[in-house]
Parts: C-alpha cells; structure tokens; sequence
C-alpha cells in the first residue's frame, strides 16, 4: 500500500513563499485605501454636483414679487423716491444706458427709470398726432439745424471744342430747431403712495403721457414758436400757384367754407411727384366725415376704409391721419394737409425725461413735477400742401 505525502518546503524555497504572501498583502492594502480614496472622492463630487445643481434651480425659479431686468436696480430706487422722497438710491446709482447716462441731483430732479420712460415714450406715438408720421431725431444740444438744398445745380450743352461755362450753384439754407421745455404738473395725496397696491409708476406715466400727447399734437400743428414748437398751420401760406420757399403753399376749394372732389385732387397733383409716393392726408374728424362722402364723377367713393384692423383709412390711394388739433372746415380754414410730413416736419426733443417730487407745495398732496425738452418746425417748405377752404 504506497501512501502520498506532501513534503514540507525547506531550503531556499521558504523565504519566497513569505516573500510572495507580503507582496499580496500590501497590494491588497492599497487597493482598499484606493478604492475608499475613489469612493471619497466621488462623494465630494456628487456633493458638488448637487449644490450646483440646488443653485442652478433656484436661479431659474420664476419670482413671484417681482422680476429681473437690466433696469430693476434703478427702477426700486425711484419707487423709493416717488413714494417716500427717499433719494440716497438714486444718488448712488449710475445707470449704464446711452440716453440716461447717469442720476442728477434732486435740485434738477431725477431720471425717470427706464420702464417709465418707455411707457410714457410709446404713447406719446400711438397718439393722433403727426408726430408718428413726421421725422424724430434725438439731440443733446438746445437746438438742431436742417439743412435744406432746394434749388438746382444749373446745366448746359457744350460741343466737345467749346469751352465749358460755369453754371448756376445750388444754395443750401439752415433751419434752426430750438427746444423749449414741456412740463406736467401731476400731483397724488401722501397716503395713497403710501399704499403698496398702488401701481404708482403706471399712474405717474399715463398722467404725463396724456399731458405731453395732447400739448405736443396740438404745437406741432399750430404752435406759434413763442416757447413751444411752431406748428405747420403758423407759417406764412399762399396759394400754390405763387409759391416760393419759406411759405406752404394752398390749393383752394372753390366753395365758401365747402370742399368738392375736384380740390383733393388737385391738392394731391400740387405736391411734387417726390413727395407724393410717401403723401398722408391729415385732418380732424368732423372734416373726415365730410370729405369721405365725395364721390368721382363715375359716383365712386374717394374714401376708403381699411382693410385690416389698425390699418389707416385711405382718401385716394394715400392714407389719412386724424389728428383733432387740425381746425374744423369753415370759411377760409385750412383743415386739410396733404404731404410727405418724414421729410416736411422735423421733431427734436431730449432723450431724457425728469422728475421732480415736490411734497411741501400742496400739502397733503405730493406734486411731480415733469419736464422735457423738445422742438418742431417744418423742415421742407416745399413738402406740404394744404386745402383753404374758400373762394381763392
């Protein structure tokens, strides 16, 4: 019966099993410490990951008080302003726009804050006034010229050996534009702007809006110059077929205080063929209601309604502008204007607008007082016509 035995290892073969098993024991030691290495690491890594991701969501959370805008800063310390007379927000703050370059201090009043502004700046178009049909340049002086070329450059046939004469020169004349001050005098009780579910920026704006729109339209039509725009209706006007430059020349009805068809056609070919493809009918609605029921001689309306909401009507093809500054027909008046106003009437105005709050004057009531600088007249003499309602 033979038996098998596993000898024991001795001689030189010993030291190498020892060897091997330490070599095996301190890997495995590393691997662990790497291994709880890794999971600490991946640890503090989810833990970031989650707090970026906490911040990110509650950056995109909507706010339910109020929202976030580039003019939010300035906005809240005018609010401050308008409602307490708290002014340190506005003299510490420096708005980063090109037209509010920066707050002033509270003896020239304060910017109105963007927000505001725009309100205050889209009604002021949307206005019947020609102001949305003429041509509006920003200025930071206190008057902007016009520069008008209005007579030719002289011309003549030469053969190729004849020496060449001198022709006429063109003149070039300078319209001066000055600006004059507008301003609104609102005024609300203290404790009402002291209630916070008063919107007192909305209220400010459309008080100043509905002031500003209802002077300007009425200036830039009849104003006399004297502190305030000079109106189209205020210049020199003589009938078209005398016309020279400086006067807005007329085309006659024919009929005391009447008007026919035949005199808004004739008005229209009275306008030079370049000024006629951008022409706009202005009037007031008591005259749109006589002139849109004439009729051609083949009983086909002059007027015509427009065909989508928000569109102009049309008298002739041209669109109509009712602006109710424009004088009722009458004897003589001139209640029609037919031209292309973006190169006849030039508008300058400041692109700021300033506030000042006054609380001592009309206790218990505050005053704001609202100021802004602006400049009319009529830059292209030969741009404009009008309808005289009269014999010649």
């Amino acid at each position: 019966m033979s038996k098998t035995e596993t000898p024991a290892l001795t001689g030189e073969g010993a030291p190498l099993v020892q060897e091997v098993k330490q070599a095996m024991a301190g890997f495995v030691n590393e691997f662990k410490g790497l291994k709880a290495e890794v999971k600490t690491q991946l640890q503090q890594t989810e833990e970031r990951l989650t707090m970026l991701d906490r911040k990110s969501t509650i950056a995109a959370r909507p706010h339910l008080a109020a929202s976030i805008e580039e003019g939010a800063p300035h906005q809240k310390a005018f609010d401050a302003y308008v409602r307490s007379g708290e002014d340190d927000g506005l003299r510490g703050l420096e708005m980063e726009s090109k037209s509010l370059s920066s707050a002033v201090n509270s003896d020239g009043g304060y910017l109105v804050d963007p927000q505001t502004a725009e309100i205050i700046k889209s009604v002021l178009k949307s206005t019947a006034s020609i102001r949305s049909i003429a041509s509006v340049v920003n200025v930071e002086a206190n008057s902007f010229d016009v520069l008008i070329d209005h007579t030719d450059v002289g011309a003549g046939w030469a053969d190729e050996t004849a020496a060449a004469t001198e022709t006429a020169t063109p003149s070039i004349d300078r319209i001066s534009i000055a600006l004059h001050e507008l301003s609104a005098l609102p005024k609300a009780s203290q404790r009402l702007l002291e209630d916070s579910a008063f919107d007192v920026e909305g209220w400010l704006a459309g008080r100043i809006a509905d002031k500003f729109a209802r002077a300007e339209a009425a200036a830039f039509i009849s104003g006399d110059g004297a502190d305030k725009p000079k109106g189209i209706l205020d210049h020199a006007k003589v009938d078209n077929d005398v016309w020279a430059w400086g006067n807005i020349g007329y085309v006659p009805t024919g009929i005391d205080g009447g008007v026919d068809a035949d005199a808004i056609v004739d008005v229209v070919y009275a306008l030079g063929a370049q000024y006629r493809v951008n022409g706009t009918f202005v009037m007031n609605s008591k005259t749109a209601g006589v002139i849109r029921k004439l009729k051609d001689s083949d009983g086909r309306f002059l007027w015509s309604d427009g065909l989508a909401a928000g569109e102009p009507a049309r008298l002739m093809g041209y669109p109509v502008l009712i602006a109710e500054d424009m004088p009722d027909a009458g004897t003589d008046s001139f209640s029609i204007a037919f031209g292309d106003f973006q190169a006849g009437y030039t508008i300058a105005e400041r692109p700021d607008l300033r506030v000042l709050r006054d609380p001592f004057s009309a206790k218990p009531h505050v005053l704001f007082y609202a100021t802004k600088r602006v400049g009319g007249d009529v830059s292209d003499f030969a741009a404009i016509k009008l309808v005289k309602f009269g014999t010649a």
